[in-house]
Parts: structure tokens; sequence; C-alpha cells
């Protein structure tokens, strides 16, 4: 798992705002989180990881136990119930919503870059992030 406490800086972004339509995010919010391009860690501590997301608008981090349903607040506020699974190089999570919505991430870690692709809905939306450090 040589990923593991590497960050990854977003390059490109395809069917960003329309993923955020989907989810229900807000025009005020779609404009900034679209102006960001954001870096993402995945760090190990002990049995548990820590996906860390930031950027100049927001920093989120979400902790977890592979396999385990926990309380997550995303992004733009939601409150869902999430479970994350770890496969060699690839997260998947999966986050459901009060109102039924299931929307999942999945993310493939290589050497040198990471591929986001995310779907809710019939939306799915591809980001492709290089490795910083």
């Amino acid at each position: 798992m040589a990923f593991i406490g590497k960050k990854y800086k977003m390059i490109s972004s395809e069917n960003f705002d329309e993923f955020m339509k989907a989810i229900g995010v807000g025009l005020i919010t779609r404009k900034t989180a679209n102006a960001v391009t954001p870096t993402v860690e995945l760090k190990q501590d002990g049995d548990s990881y820590v996906l860390v997301t930031s950027s100049t608008f927001k920093t989120t981090e979400v902790k977890f136990k592979p396999g385990e349903e926990f309380d997550e607040e995303r992004a733009d506020g939601a409150k869902v119930k999430t479970v994350c699974t770890l496969d060699g190089n690839t997260l998947k999570q999966t986050q459901k919503a009060a109102d039924g919505m299931v929307v999942t991430y999945v993310r493939e870690f290589g050497p040198e870059e990471m591929k986001a692709t995310m779907t809710a809905n019939d939306v799915t939306c591809t980001r492709v992030y290089k490795v910083v450090s």
C-alpha cells in the first residue's frame, strides 16, 4: 500500500457540476467547489484510515474502519451513513442519505496518479489527481 500517506492534487475534472446538482448541492457552493483544485491524502491510523481532502475552500476528514458503517457529514453539509472498503489500491466509499439516495466514490490509487469516479443516480463524474508528495 505504497499510496498511503501520498498527496494527490487534482489535475482534471469531468462532469463535477452535474454530479453536485444530482446530490442536491446549491449553485453558490457548486461555483466555489468548481473553482478549487483539491488535494487528497489517505493516511493510516492503527486499524483505521483517514481520508483528507483539502482545498482553499474547505478541508474534510473522513475517519473509517474498512467495512464498518459510520455517520458522515459531506462537504455540502448533508448527513449520510457511509461504508468504506479497501481492496488493494482501490478505496470504495458508499454513502446513503435519509431520502434513499446512494452515492458511490471509487478511488483508484496508483504510483503517480489517483482516479476518482463518483456516481449519484445516473450521473458520473471522473477526477484525476497527480502525486505531489
